[in-house]
């Protein structure tokens, strides 16, 4: 005879900052979820309440359709971050079990970003910005072995923009591009050569070395985990290596 493994049911009130649009003024939105399944997300959970038409909060007020963005729920794209209990996070990759004991898990939009509605955000600055410092190969290069690692590590980059949310020197508009900017330049600046490496030496001293504080904050809330630390230091050394090199000959 096999025992099946008695399931903790999940039990918990998802509390949901909304607001119609940037104008409206926000509100608080109380609703009570349940689920036998352990492995059930935020990203699971605001489906599953989307696709009840019936579904009411805790003051038995009829909920309506809750605003947010996903693509993949695998985290791969980064589309579903949003503010978890606080903290930047990945709705796919946030599982409810975690926040059981606390009974509630609060979800607030992005705030670096400008507000569409409820958890969406347009976080098309960010896109704008990598096109700015133009983070392509004109050319096929080939990637050297030492570089190999740097190579990876930055192509994991989601560009969800919980870096952003939490970085005490960015902001929309600003000259500052942030984590996201030297994560993608990381890859290459160590393999461009010429007029296009100055060309990126320069976009990356204006856009990202002369901007940040070091608070390495991004380093901390990388859902993907990519050791941001150890690629700005790598960035920075190829950056301004013409620069220490001049100033050795004075």
């Amino acid at each position: 005879m096999v025992l099946k493994k008695k399931t903790q049911e999940i039990n918990l009130i998802i509390k949901i900052c909304r607001r119609n649009s940037p104008e409206d003024e926000a509100y608080w939105q109380e609703i009570p979820f349940s689920s036998q399944d352990p492995t059930v997300t935020v990203a699971s959970a605001l489906i599953q309440m989307n696709g009840n038409p019936d579904l009411v909060d805790v003051r038995g007020q009829k909920v309506g359709r809750i605003a947010w963005e996903c693509s993949c729920l695998q985290k791969k794209c980064g589309a579903c971050a949003m503010v978890i209990n606080g903290q930047p996070g990945l709705a796919c990759d946030s599982f409810l079990r975690n926040y059981q004991k606390k009974g509630q898990v609060v979800l607030e939009p992005l705030k670096k970003f400008p507000l569409v509605r409820d958890l969406l955000v347009d976080r098309s600055i960010l896109y704008e910005n990598l096109r700015t410092l133009r983070l392509w190969l004109q050319e096929e290069v080939r990637v050297a072995d030492k570089d190999n690692e740097v190579t990876y590590q930055a192509s994991r980059c989601l560009q969800c923009g919980c870096c952003l949310e939490v970085c005490p020197n960015f902001a929309p508009g600003g000259d500052f591009y942030g984590a996201p900017g030297f994560v993608v330049s990381s890859r290459l600046l160590p393999n461009l050569s010429g007029p296009e490496l100055d060309r990126l030496k320069k976009d990356y001293l204006d856009h990202e070395y002369a901007g940040c504080g070091k608070s390495l904050a991004c380093a901390k809330i990388c859902p993907a985990g990519i050791p941001t630390e150890e690629l700005l230091v790598n960035s920075n050394a190829i950056a301004l290596s013409k620069r220490i090199a001049k100033g050795r000959k004075k």
